[in-house]
């Protein structure tokens, strides 16, 4: 077997409203819509965001329990341009311990999102 990817799944409140802070705060763009279930993409990083009346298929948990740690090629200035656009921040960007630079915001039902790049040297 070959992985590719995965996509985690976010429960949320209000898919509308997610779908529009993910899209215009964040910078994810919409991959598939299906009843009220979303697919959105960020370069390579999927995330789904499940509705309330989400499909049976979906296992449900308790909306704002999920949580993801994203790699990526740099952190400040994203923070700079999410923050800008009202990003509801958690954690400000920081060297970390364990060789990260990295920061955390959530989004409206306290999914929280971390981005994060290695620290060279």
């Amino acid at each position: 077997m070959t992985t590719e990817c995965a996509a985690t799944i976010f429960h949320v409140n209000d898919l509308e409203s997610a779908l529009k802070y993910y899209v215009d705060v964040l910078g994810f763009e919409i991959d598939f819509r299906y009843d009220t279930l979303a697919g959105l993409k960020h370069g390579e990083v999927l995330i789904h965001l499940s509705g309330p009346a989400s499909h049976p298929s979906v296992a449900k948990r308790a909306v704002g329990q999920g949580h993801v740690y994203i790699f990526c090629d740099e952190v400040d200035e994203y923070f700079e341009d999410v923050s800008r656009k009202g990003a509801l921040l958690m954690v400000p960007p920081a060297d970390r311990d364990y060789g990260m630079r990295d920061f955390a915001v959530t989004d409206a039902d306290s999914n929280i999102l971390a981005f994060g790049t290695g620290i060279v040297g």
